[in-house]
């Protein structure tokens, strides 16, 4: 048995660099762009003949990279790893004896110095990189939203009304609602201006709103505890590269915060040419922007919100040519008007239905009417349908567990974002983006390494074979 001898006062004369293995992902990081770019994102926040040394900026967003990359819960964890790891401080280009930041002189300069706009370039900066190494293919997308936990506790809160926000495109249906009504004789519907009740107060709703952090919002679905949260809308292409985030509270639906997200793409990504979604985006306005857009919607099948025990939808057939509804009665169901909310009324007459034997499994309005609806954009809802079921779509849409679902796994397992230490929504959406640039950055850096070991293999294979070559010669 070998008893090996403490030797932990030995002095010893190394080279930082011989103590970080080849295969660091710090090392491919560092090989894969050229952090010196950050100098000139951040140049026009320094001045150049006054006030005191700076901390370098490039270290403190390698600092705050090391944290995302590493899952570190908080930047002054980050610092005490930072201090003992060698291969942290190899990558900030410090020595072993050198001091390092403090952690507050960090959180100080992302709270206060670098601006939203810094952040968004950081962002952006990276994907540039990708696309310079021939990694991005943005033809196909893949849009969806996750929850993360704010920092703020459930029972301190207040209950609040505020209004309700207008539709993005309520101007825009409203038209289309008024020349619907206008093909099928009827008035347009008064605008809010010359409406009798406009000196009414507006319509508002309540909510749970946090006094710890009022810009979270209330999240609880299915077996999810209750908590206060916020959510990332999150577009991601086939490799698994984040281009475009939107962060919203918590109790946003993922197609109200769809617009920002589609319009912001489609600025930096014109050649998109598949949209891929969950069945949370597959609503008449969504599908209407994508398809006139020029693009193609991939999303799945939705189940329809009826009632249990009634007739299934599909049993009552939409006759275009007649501009009516057949029952599974074979009883016509004409057009009655067009509401507000864009939808096509189709009633029953009473005293046919009174009759009817399945009328209870049909309808269950006192002066038995029955009512269908068929909003004026259900023709693009019938052709994602379509979509839904060909090659495209069926290839398209299977591939979202590889893409922006495993985005989420590893942002939540392997880099911490599963609940977020930062409070308002501007600090939580610097996070995210710092967090998802991590993410796009490690991922080019192992690419980049992956390929030059491949090209390592190709020439010596190549000089292998002309080895053999010269040697069947000589022979």
């Amino acid at each position: 048995m070998n008893r090996e001898n403490e030797q932990r006062q030995a002095i010893e004369l190394l080279c930082t660099d011989m103590l970080v293995p080849k295969d660091h992902l710090l090392r491919k990081i560092d090989a894969a762009v050229d952090f010196t770019h950050i100098y000139d994102l951040v140049e026009e926040l320094y001045c150049e003949d006054n006030g005191r040394p700076s901390i370098d900026p490039v270290v403190l967003f390698k600092l705050v990279l090391i944290q995302h990359l590493f899952g570190i819960r908080s930047l002054r964890q980050t610092m005490r790893d930072v201090e003992v790891n060698v291969a942290y401080r190899w990558f900030l280009g410090y020595t072993m004896s050198q001091p390092l930041p403090h952690f507050a002189t960090i959180s100080y300069a992302f709270r206060h110095r670098f601006t939203a706009e810094v952040i968004e370039g950081v962002f952006r900066w990276v994907l540039e990189e990708v696309a310079r190494a021939g990694y991005l293919s943005p033809e196909v997308v893949f849009v969806d939203g996750t929850h993360i936990k704010a920092n703020a506790n459930l029972k301190k809160h207040v209950k609040k009304s505020i209004p309700k926000a207008a539709r993005h495109y309520q101007e825009q249906l409203m038209q289309e609602v008024d020349a619907d009504r206008a093909a099928h004789g009827k008035k347009p519907l008064k605008k809010d201006d010359d409406d009798d009740t406009s000196s009414a107060p507006p319509e508002e709703k309540t909510i749970i709103e946090s006094t710890t952090d009022p810009e979270s919002g209330v999240f609880h679905k299915g077996e999810h505890k209750k908590c206060f949260a916020y959510e990332t809308h999150t577009v991601c292409e086939k490799r698994g590269y984040v281009l475009e985030v939107e962060v919203t509270p918590g109790n946003v639906h993922d197609s109200v915060a769809f617009d920002t997200v589609f319009e912001r793409l489609m600025e930096h990504y014109p050649e998109v040419e598949v949209v891929t979604a969950d069945a949370g985006y597959k609503t008449p306005w969504i599908c209407k922007q994508v398809i006139d857009s020029g693009r193609t919607p991939s999303l799945p099948y939705k189940r329809p919100m009826t009632r249990q025990g009634n007739l299934p939808w599909y049993e009552y057939v939409y006759d275009e040519y007649y501009d009516c509804v057949l029952c599974p009665q074979y009883k016509v169901l004409e057009y009655a008007t067009t509401n507000r909310d864009g939808y096509r009324e189709y009633k029953s007459k009473g005293y046919i239905c009174q009759k009817c034997p399945v009328r209870e499994q049909c309808t269950q309005n006192k002066q038995c009417v029955k009512t269908v609806t068929r909003h004026v954009w259900q023709d693009y809802l019938e052709q994602a349908e379509d979509i839904r079921h060909s090659p495209l779509g069926k290839a398209t849409y299977a591939l979202r567990s590889q893409t922006i679902e495993r985005v989420f796994a590893d942002a939540k397992e392997k880099h911490a974002m599963r609940y977020t230490p930062y409070r308002g929504l501007a600090a939580v959406t610097a996070w995210v983006k710092l967090k998802f640039a991590a993410l796009n950055l490690k991922k080019l850096a192992i690419h980049k390494w992956l390929r030059s070991l491949f090209s390592d293999f190709l020439l010596m294979l190549e000089a292998t074979s002309q080895n053999c070559e010269v040697a069947s010669l000589t022979s």
